[in-house]
């Protein structure tokens, strides 16, 4: 066509395909389910595929991405909902504070956003720990932007890095990661990317600017924890990283013992994402709830309350699954992929570029890991040997690079730390693009050993 070849022409399709989508959604504000969608049908119809084709690559697509992925939002968003609401969160960073000290503070607020973020997503997480950014600032005198940035950098991190989030999930689904491979170097890579970006580079920024958080946030915000009646440390520990525990002793039973071996059987199926957070949550209810004091009828309207938010992210991972099941389908990522071969390129170095571009573009992460994702699959079944939890990983650091003006998370910091447009670059953006480019260095790093 266009007296190009049929390669050729895919390719371009596929880049004009992917332009007006970062056009629909950052130029006419369009939803990115909306926008993805359009994305979807456009390179179907373009690309020569079938009607009948083009609807069912994109339902297969949709409903193979959500009948996993979405089954753990939900589980995951409802443990996160119980462990805030029961002040388990509150308990974790409490401790933690105390263990530090004063002088080491921005260390255990970084530790506690780690572990915090393990089931919450980015936005929950900051919303429910801000208010202990205020608190502790106001009891030690540390500058907030001391205390914020490692805040930010443990959520940020887990958040791109470390399953059961979304993000990495997705990626895990549409590369054929194993999940527990994938949490154990995701942890590796996350914690000390994270210490980098987090508690070093605050320090360093913080005597630049040092940050003058606004009064009425604070007086609204800064309220003292009844801290009578939080679940204990170890409870607490205990029920947010079972689901963890459970997927890694999965992927350990499935490395050290046969097929068909009774135990191994039980763990692939305890061990198993969906198994693990729904056992994770059945104890939280217990746990964050009955051993609290807490009524069914109050744990029901919490549970209900957390479903709420997750209906657009769900949306836009199901229309994400669609748009790469089109790319599939329709022979562009074959076509990506070969390319990729022949120029000789680190497939995880290709998968880190792709969606930190879209990322750039778009400001989310999650279009970033679902269209990256869906671009760099074919390259797996071309290059032997490629580390599918390390591609995993290139994915969602690319994924969190230049937070920037396109980015709500973006306006969120601005606000809740009550800094100039230049001094959210030069905190948030930086430590955004610090966590990117670090932990794809820690990701190559690790590629020499695994």
């Amino acid at each position: 066509m266009f007296g190009m070849s049929h390669d050729a022409y895919l390719l371009l399709d596929a880049v004009v395909t992917v332009i007006g989508l970062i056009v629909l959604i950052t130029k006419f504000k369009l939803h990115p389910f909306i926008a993805l969608t359009i994305a979807a049908a456009f390179l179907g119809l373009t690309s020569g595929m079938p009607i009948g084709t083009i609807i069912k690559a994109f339902q297969d697509g949709f409903g193979g991405v959500l009948g996993f992925v979405g089954i753990i939002l939900a589980l995951g968003t409802m443990l996160g909902k119980m462990m805030a609401e029961s002040g388990g969160a509150d308990q974790i960073a409490q401790t933690l504070i105390r263990a530090f000290g004063k002088d080491k503070v921005q260390w255990a607020m970084m530790f506690a956003a780690f572990l915090v973020g393990i089931p919450l997503f980015f936005e929950i997480g900051f919303v429910l720990l801000i208010p202990l950014v205020f608190i502790v600032a106001r009891r030690t005198g540390v500058s907030i932007i001391k205390i914020g940035i490692p805040l930010l950098a443990g959520l940020s991190a887990v958040h791109g890095l470390v399953p059961p989030h979304p993000g990495p999930l997705l990626a895990i689904g549409v590369f054929g990661a194993d999940i527990g491979k994938t949490i154990l170097y995701g942890l590796i890579v996350a914690l000390p990317t994270a210490i980098i970006a987090g508690p070093i580079f605050g320090t360093f920024i913080a005597k630049h600017i040092p940050g003058t958080p606004n009064q009425e946030l604070v007086d609204q915000l800064a309220r003292e924890t009844d801290s009578t009646n939080l679940p204990s440390f170890g409870i607490t520990l205990v029920t947010v990283l079972l689901p963890v525990f459970l997927m890694l002793l999965k992927t350990f039973a499935d490395v050290a013992l046969p097929d068909g071996h009774f135990f191994r059987t039980w763990m692939d199926m305890i061990g198993h994402p969906i198994s693990a957070l729904l056992l994770a949550l059945l104890l939280s209810l217990y746990t964050f709830g009955r051993k609290q004091g807490i009524g069914s009828q109050q744990m029901l309207k919490w549970l209900d309350a957390s479903l709420a938010p997750t209906a657009a992210i769900i949306l836009i991972i199901g229309a994400g699954g669609g748009f790469k099941q089109m790319l599939v389908t329709s022979g562009v990522g074959d076509v990506i992929g070969h390319m990729a071969v022949s120029a000789q390129i680190s497939p995880i170095l290709l998968a880190w570029l792709v969606a930190a571009v879209i990322r750039i573009a778009t400001g989310s992460a999650t279009v970033a890991t679902i269209t990256g994702a869906g671009i760099v699959v074919p390259v797996v079944g071309m290059i032997p040997g490629v580390n599918r939890e390390l591609l995993v990983l290139a994915t969602g650091a690319g994924s969190l690079i230049l937070s920037h003006v396109n980015d709500a998370g973006f306006w969120l910091v601005k606000q809740y730390f009550n800094m100039t447009v230049a001094e959210t670059f030069k905190t948030w953006t930086a430590m955004e693009t610090i966590l990117s480019v670090v932990g794809l260095g820690f990701i190559l790093l690790l590629s020499l050993f695994v």
